[in-house]
């Protein structure tokens, strides 16, 4: 079940992440990959921050969708893509 969390949890804060940072969503299969590394990312940050987050459905979700909007930040500083339309 942890898996299909992890899928569910991606899914969503891609989607998150791709609503406030472009306005749209992504698509199922790159919302899930910007997720999955965007959970990686702010599990990282928070870390060095010393932030804790509940290690629950709602916190891996938050901790995903910093991480996913750090992500595609970096993405659009590099390819200019942070320009709303």
């Amino acid at each position: 079940m942890g898996f299909l969390w992890s899928i569910i949890i991606g899914i969503l804060a891609g989607f998150i992440a791709g609503k406030l940072m472009r306005g749209k969503g992504l698509g199922l299969i790159v919302n899930l990959i910007v997720g999955i590394i965007g959970a990686s990312i702010g599990g990282w940050i928070f870390t060095k921050l010393n932030i804790m987050v509940e290690t629950s459905f709602v916190g891996n979700l938050i901790t995903s969708t910093v991480g996913a909007i750090v992500l595609l930040f970096v993405i659009g500083i590099f390819t200019g893509g942070n320009k709303r339309k």
